[in-house]
Parts: C-alpha cells; structure tokens; sequence
C-alpha cells in the first residue's frame, strides 16, 4: 500500500477483533509515528503503551473526571452513566491502547503567555501529526484504528493512574486492532477543500 492509498483508504474503525495486537506491529507503527515533523527539529512526544491490567483503574479515574463535568453541565444521570459506560467499554476492551503525550522537551521558554501558548500549540500540531502518521501506519499495516480525545480533557487523571512522569502530558488515545469480521466503515463523502486562493 502506498503513501497516497494509504490517506485516501484509511478509516476510523470501531468495530474491532478482541484478539491481541502483536507487539512487532505495534513497534513499527510507533517508529513511523516518530518520523512526525515537530517543532525546532525536537520529540516532544511520548508514546505510553497501556497494559490491560491498567485500563480499570484508568477508566474508572477518567470516569470520575468526566462525571464532574457532566452534573456540572447539568445533564440527566441517566445520560451521565451511559456516556461513562461507552468510555469504559472502549478503554478497556481495546486490542491495543496507545496514549499520547507531550513534554516541553526542546521547546523554548518565551517570557510572555502568547509566545509560549503558540509553542505549546506547535508542540500540540506535532503530535497530532505523530497520531495521523500512527493511524495510517496502523492501515498499511493491516489494523484498524480510532481516536480518542478524553485524555486531553483529564490529563491529570491520566497521569495518576498511569503513575506517569510528572512533565508527561496527556493528550489522546488512539486504539488500534484487527477489524472485527464483517466490519465496514462507513461511507465517506468525496472531501469539500476549503481553500482560498490568494494570488495579490
């Protein structure tokens, strides 16, 4: 598969096989993801590769996370519990569970807030790069693969229960594993550029 069928096939998937990833792919496509552009020419970014005899205890610290936010919002319990059983079930039933984080390893330190906000975004466009460059190597490589942005809304919670070092940030899960059998995504609308032209 190459580079360019690779973008245009890949497709996140939830429906996915129960059967383990093997550890030799889920290298490779973590090297691949490491070929991301960053910032000054750095690696802000950590790869956490979460066992399952963590994901409980991680769900179940995210969940409390969430659940604050959720009865402050003012939404129904009922709701509340559906959501957190949904988030559960996907933490914890993935063939494979990737986290990624940041570090402001390499990253300058501006002396005024709006510099040192758009370094921390650079850093923030790196890793989404690394995950894209994760995912699409995770199709080349006969897996399947979907994003989750909750950890970028809990990374607190994250680092506790994953005991992570103090300068990791937590960013997004991507969860990778074989399609389940019979397992389609879904049909994708030929994309609508949005680009503006401007010539003078």
């Amino acid at each position: 598969m190459d580079a360019l069928e690779a973008i245009a096939t890949r497709r996140s998937l939830r429906q996915l096989d129960p059967r383990p990833v093997p550890a030799a792919l889920l290298a490779r496509a973590l090297e691949l993801a490491c070929l991301a552009p960053a910032p000054h020419h750095t690696k802000p970014w950590r790869y956490v590769i979460v066992g399952p005899q963590r994901r409980e205890a991680l769900a179940a610290r995210m969940g409390e996370a969430w659940r604050a936010d959720l009865e402050r919002d003012g939404h129904p319990a009922a709701l509340i519990e559906r959501l957190l059983r949904k988030s559960r079930r996907q933490i914890a039933g993935a063939p494979a569970l990737v986290l990624s984080c940041l570090t402001h390893e390499g990253l300058r330190d501006w002396p005024d807030e709006r510099r040192a906000r758009h370094e921390w975004a650079m850093a923030q466009q790196s890793a989404g790069a690394g995950m894209q460059n994760l995912m699409l190597a995770a199709h080349a490589l006969g897996l399947a693969s979907y994003w989750i942005s909750a950890p970028l809304f809990a990374p607190e919670a994250v680092r506790e229960a994953l005991s992570l070092p103090a300068e990791y940030v937590a960013q997004a899960f991507v969860v990778l594993g074989y399609p389940a059998p019979g397992a389609t995504p879904k049909p994708r609308a030929a994309p609508d550029v949005p680009a503006l032209i401007v010539e003078r």
